[in-house]
């Protein structure tokens, strides 16, 4: 799993959620550099979210291996409702309103990828490109630990899980 590049909306503590995000110079350069160090990997399939963020990251790594990219909507970021847009540091003591995807539903989300991946693409090398936080929620469920135990994944930042 692959956390996408970074965009001026992470470099301006904008909450994206599942707005499209467009890839700055930075992230385009980190994606880059992980094609570069993955150009060597064995890698069958390449699926992205199918938010622009994430899937201009994919095509960048995918590109040295000549092969397409995939998109489906069970990798794209929490949905943050009405938050969405927002600077993320005038967020600390609001109230969360109802519009937001619960973690259960995000979770359930990623349950959902995790059988669709194993069922399409089985015995394959999948890297598979979201976003921070949709990507802790699929390793909680595959690790079967609580979210809060999961890493925060940098952009570009890589995990490997073994399905």
């Amino acid at each position: 799993m692959v956390r996408h590049g970074e965009t001026e909306d992470n470099v301006n503590q904008i909450l994206q959620g599942q707005t499209p995000g467009k890839l700055n110079e930075q992230g385009c350069r980190q994606a880059r550099e992980l094609a570069e160090k993955m150009e060597g990997e064995h890698i069958d399939v390449f699926v992205s979210s199918d938010l622009r963020r994430a899937w201009q990251t994919c095509e960048i790594i995918a590109e040295p291996h000549g092969k397409p990219v995939v998109t489906t909507p069970l990798l794209r970021e929490r949905d943050w409702g009405s938050f969405t847009g927002l600077f993320i540091p005038d967020l600390k003591d609001k109230v969360w309103p109802d519009d937001i995807e619960t973690t259960g539903q995000m979770k359930e989300r990623a349950r959902r990828f995790l059988n669709w991946i194993k069922k399409e693409y089985p015995g394959k090398t999948v890297l598979a490109v979201g976003h921070g936080i949709i990507n802790k929620a699929v390793q909680s469920v595959h690790l079967g630990k609580p979210m809060n135990e999961i890493p925060k994944m940098m952009n570009a930042d890589v995990r490997i899980i073994m399905l």
